[in-house]
């Protein structure tokens, strides 16, 4: 895993929860080196403060979302920072901590993203077929018409258990139980960004069919409707 972070003391303590957890931790102080740690290593997750000199966490975030869409991020930000927050996690962020915040709350999300972004053996070489799309768990590769999706690890994860449930209508809450995690305590308003997220990449697919359909005071649910002319 990569570590960003521009506050050296920071980054030590991090990183010997996180090295006692059993992981391998790179560490980077600024954009510029945390890019150039991603070329040279493999990396399962990033955590990214949104404060950096040089290149700030936003930047870093863009770029590496144009290289590895897969790649879960964890970003840290400031107490009062809500509209970084949603900023963030609107441009592909996975999961946030806010902080002051516990070493050990930082080893349990990092474990959670991981959890989410590699699919217990169960669920390996499994397929959703719905009309116009296909959900291949194996590969995380979303079909939608001829066009294969970009998605972040968050929204394929969004998308599948949706997917998974078809008509069913489930709230903002019970979404973040299932696809975030029961250690998830953020704003509600961060399903309504991926949903948001998840429903733009749909439409700019060439499939005929709208998927994601929002039930106001409720919730959202997966539907197959054809898309209106």
């Amino acid at each position: 895993m990569l570590l960003v972070d521009d506050d050296a003391h920071i980054r030590e303590l991090c990183r010997m929860y996180l090295e006692h957890a059993g992981f391998d931790v790179l560490e980077a102080g600024d954009g510029p080196t945390a890019l150039t740690q991603l070329e040279q290593h493999p990396v399962d997750v990033m955590v990214l403060d949104l404060m950096l000199p040089e290149m700030d966490g936003f930047q870093v975030l863009a770029e590496v979302r144009r290289r590895e869409t897969w790649l879960p991020v964890i970003m840290l930000t400031a107490l009062g920072d809500e509209e970084d927050r949603i900023m963030g996690l609107d441009q592909g962020a996975d999961d946030y901590l806010i902080k002051p915040f516990s070493p050990r709350e930082l080893v349990s999300r990092v474990r959670a993203v991981l959890r989410r972004a590699f699919l217990a053996p169960a669920d390996e070489g499994k397929l959703l077929r719905h009309p116009g799309l296909i959900v291949d768990v194996a590969q995380r590769r979303v079909q939608a018409g001829d066009d294969v999706l970009n998605l972040t690890p968050r929204e394929f994860d969004l998308l599948y258990f949706l997917a998974s449930h078809p008509k069913q209508v489930f709230s903002r809450e019970h979404l973040l139980d299932r696809v975030w995690g029961l250690d998830f305590d953020g704003d509600s308003r961060t399903v309504d960004v991926h949903v948001t997220r998840l429903r733009q990449k749909l439409l700019a697919s060439n499939t005929p069919y709208e998927y994601l359909e929002t039930v106001w005071g409720q919730g959202y649910r997966f539907v197959v409707k054809a898309r209106s002319a």
